[in-house]
């Protein structure tokens, strides 16, 4: 089983630049953080994973998820669309990973897609981003077709999440 991995940046990406907000040893993601993104840290993830899965990695972006653009949506949209398999990860920031399920929720029916992300960039101790991420290759082989979210063990449909800002968890509406 082939599995399309698409990269869009977000924390799970990210480094915060200490010159433009102070970050607490790297687990808050203030408003006001200057996010810098050098580069995807997927591949280094799943190699540290010691993955066995045929993945084929794409970067489209890489960008804040509060600065995703509308135009940045579709073309992940159509990117989907294009994608030879049916199993398709999408990495993306968890501000508005919401809204990108959404879109693509009420836009793809044949396919099987899991939007993830972190709250912790990978690059900090105690990072979040490699346990999400080999949930979301799990998720991904397992789900029937359709739109989910992925965080921190839990898995919801793209009709049924919010992330909850005050306590950074993804939740159930």
């Amino acid at each position: 089983m082939k599995i399309q991995l698409f990269i869009t940046g977000g924390t799970i990406d990210a480094r915060y630049n200490p010159s433009t907000a102070k970050v607490d040893a790297g687990y808050n993601n203030p408003s006001n953080a200057k996010v810098d993104h050098d580069g995807s840290h997927i591949a280094d993830m799943l190699r540290q994973g010691r993955s066995k899965v045929d993945i084929d990695l794409e970067e489209l972006m890489l960008v804040d998820s509060r600065d995703i653009t509308d135009e940045q949506r579709q073309l992940i949209l159509e990117k989907c669309h294009a994608a030879d398999t049916e199993k398709i990860i999408i990495t993306h920031g968890t501000d508005t990973m919401v809204q990108t399920a959404e879109f693509l929720g009420q836009n793809i029916k044949d396919k099987t897609v899991v939007l993830v992300g972190a709250m912790v960039p990978f690059v900090y101790m105690g990072s979040d981003a490699p346990f999400n991420l080999g949930s979301a290759v799990t998720a991904v082989q397992l789900l029937h077709n359709g739109v989910y979210i992925t965080m921190n063990g839990k898995v919801f449909n793209w009709d049924n999440v919010q992330k909850n800002f005050d306590t950074d968890e993804f939740q159930e509406k």
